[in-house]
């Protein structure tokens, strides 16, 4: 072993290998003998792919020559579907929908331009494709529709309007005698906090009725049930739990203080399987940690029963329509797998890794869940120790610590290895992954705690997290940084411009002026600080008094800002305007540009360059000589 500072320790994690053999997986589905699911890959400047593997066969792309990808909403969701040996998906950046037929080949099912497709339903017998369409033609004035595609031709205007006049819809499904469900919402609301359920006969879409949702319920990710029943999960109860409408009543299908899904920010499949028995194949977040199993009959009370299925993993994801289904599965010690497991049979074959490298047990920092009390209640973390078998620090010293705050902010940060943590960890640097107030995952109530307190009670729980570190003797209290991407940059801003906690802070694409974000975002979002914050314009002041960039006068650290030049969601002016601010105040700032990338980096140069960045930068605060990276 060497005696090394923290920070400089040698790392056998270095930035290319968080690109080199990184892929980026989700949950993919079952058709028929085949496994499908989507691939991302850095090193192809973030391009995704579609994938494909027979029973017991070697993966094959579908898509060698294309990226799967949508901009709806502008994450993007749902940009492809599978049936009968079909396949039909959205491209980037063009827009256009393909139709990809059982012996292969392909032909253009809709042109891009103006319109964008998400929430894809391909239903070969009745020869349509179901869609959500974005029409961009005037992009100060974004609309959507629910709409239908004919399967037999090409559709030059982007199909038939099946239901319009609501700002949003996800999630259609319909039942094999015709009958359409869908979800929607209006602005100021996120599909979080309000949105109605609807059904209606395909053939008369005027004749919707509202099943279930309203001001103060999200009732989200519909399904039909072998019985005919609509199957959904709403979080009226307090936490996203599964309910079935009959036709005439709705019932709450069982009580678990437990969330059965994620915030809808991207317009995906269900994030479950109904079984020909009725049963529900599904996950959960139990503190904190995601659990398999199912859902069915024999419960107490009434009740059904939730059975778990162990799989040995701290995150799940998964979507079907039956027992056999593709699986994501994330792994404290190891990379995440993508499996096909058969819910009922219990045969298991792991399809494909996020990372080929993974590190010696001794190497791995695991998540350590940390928690403590704020006014409105416990506060979770995730605590990643420097870790690293050849290496001690000498006598005395107090590690490094960052902070993490995750985007969204209705996000959450799970417990799962990820390389992009172990290169901090194994330099000995700590990290403090904070799913703050106002995070999914642990109920409606604490999502709505930064109702109103944006700025406010995230920093708090940043800052209060960094302090019970430091009081346990586990983080060096003059070495404290903050890091955030997107509305976790405006909590890494917040607390770098109203605490004196932090030496450093790390901003990408994050938010420093939210008036300028209020008169300068994208539609999904435009609404989303009216509950955060306060109205606008009527709550102008509320606005500015929250807003990094008026409150200069208290920030007395460096400052790295990383931007992307194509990003709609956080214009890049943002970062420009923070920069300039800080620079005129005589501080060390360092503002590094992206010119192809927009909101979330995906390119192999990017992910690599932000990694030696940020190492740098804190070596220079923090006073420690950085191993190569």
């Amino acid at each position: 072993m060497r005696n090394v500072p923290y920070g400089s320790w040698p790392s056998p994690v270095a930035a290319t290998d968080l690109t080199a053999t990184v892929v980026g997986l989700d949950r993919g589905v079952v058709d028929g003998n085949r496994a499908l699911w989507t691939e991302a890959h850095p090193e192809q400047g973030g391009r995704v792919s579609l994938w494909a593997s027979d029973a017991g066969g070697e993966p094959i792309e579908l898509t060698p020559d294309q990226n799967v990808r949508n901009a709806i909403n502008e994450y993007g969701g749902g940009a492809w579907a599978a049936a009968q040996g079909w396949v039909v998906y959205s491209t980037a950046p063009s827009g256009e929908l393909f139709l990809r037929g059982p012996r292969g080949g392909r032909r253009l099912l809709a042109p891009g331009g103006d319109h964008r497709y998400g929430c894809l339903v391909l239903l070969p017998r009745q020869r349509l494709v179901l869609a959500v369409r974005e029409d961009h033609a005037d992009d100060d004035v974004v609309t959507q529709s629910l709409v239908r595609l004919d399967l037999n031709t090409m559709n030059p205007d982007g199909g038939t309007v099946l239901a319009c006049g609501a700002d949003f819809y996800a999630s259609p499904t319909l039942r094999p005698d015709g009958m359409l469900a869908w979800v929607e919402w209006q602005l100021p609301s996120m599909p979080w906090d309000a949105t109605r359920l609807v059904v209606a006969p395909l053939d008369h879409p005027e004749q919707a009725v509202q099943v279930a949702g309203g001001p103060q319920e999200s009732a989200v990710f519909p399904a039909w049930a072998p019985d005919g029943s609509l199957v959904y999960l709403s979080d009226a109860p307090g936490h996203w739990n599964f309910h079935r409408w009959d036709g005439e009543l709705t019932r709450r299908l069982h009580r678990h203080a437990w969330d059965f899904c994620e915030p809808m920010w991207a317009p995906d499949p269900a994030p479950y399987t109904i079984l020909a028995d009725g049963r529900i194949g599904c996950c959960w977040l139990e503190d904190g940690i995601g659990r398999l199993g199912l859902l069915g009959p024999g419960g107490p009370v009434g009740d059904w029963l939730l059975e778990p299925i162990e799989t040995g993993a701290v995150s799940c994801t998964l979507s079907g329509t039956g027992a056999r289904v593709v699986v994501l599965l994330g792994y404290a010690e190891r990379p995440a797998e993508l499996h096909l497991l058969d819910l009922v049979g219990g045969k298991d074959r792991v399809l494909r890794r996020t990372a080929a490298r993974a590190l010696a047990e001794a190497l791995v920092s695991r998540a350590q869940p940390l928690s403590w009390d704020s006014p409105d209640g416990p506060v979770h973390a995730w605590y990643y120790p420097p870790t690293n078998p050849d290496c001690y620090a000498p006598v005395g010293e107090l590690p490094p610590l960052q902070v993490w705050s995750h985007g969204g902010p209705t996000d959450f940060s799970d417990a799962s290895f990820a390389l992009r943590t172990q290169f901090w960890t194994t330099r000995g640097i700590g990290i403090l992954d904070v799913n703050y107030s106002g995070s999914s995952g642990y109920g409606r109530a604490y999502r709505q705690r930064l109702q109103g307190r944006w700025g406010i009670v995230d920093v708090r729980d940043c800052v209060e997290g960094a302090r019970a570190l430091v009081d346990a003797q586990l983080a060096d209290p003059s070495r404290l940084s903050i890091r955030g991407g997107s509305a976790g940059g405006y909590t890494a801003l917040a607390a770098l411009t109203s605490t004196d906690v932090f030496a450093a802070g790390i901003s990408l694409y994050g938010i420093g002026d939210l008036e300028a974000l209020a008169t300068d975002t994208h539609k999904f979002e435009s609404g989303y600080t009216e509950g955060l914050i306060a109205p606008w314009p009527e709550g102008r002041e509320t606005y500015r008094e929250r807003s990094p960039i008026n409150h200069l006068d208290q920030l007395s650290c460096p400052m790295l800002i990383l931007q992307g030049r194509l990003d709609r969601v956080v214009p890049p002016n943002q970062a420009e305007a923070m920069a300039a601010a800080v620079r005129a105040k005589g501080l060390p700032v360092e503002l590094i540009w992206f010119d192809a990338e927009g909101h979330g980096f995906r390119r192999a140069e990017s992910i690599i360059a932000t990694a030696r960045a940020a190492l740098a930068f804190l070596g220079r605060v923090h006073g420690f000589v950085p191993a190569v990276a």
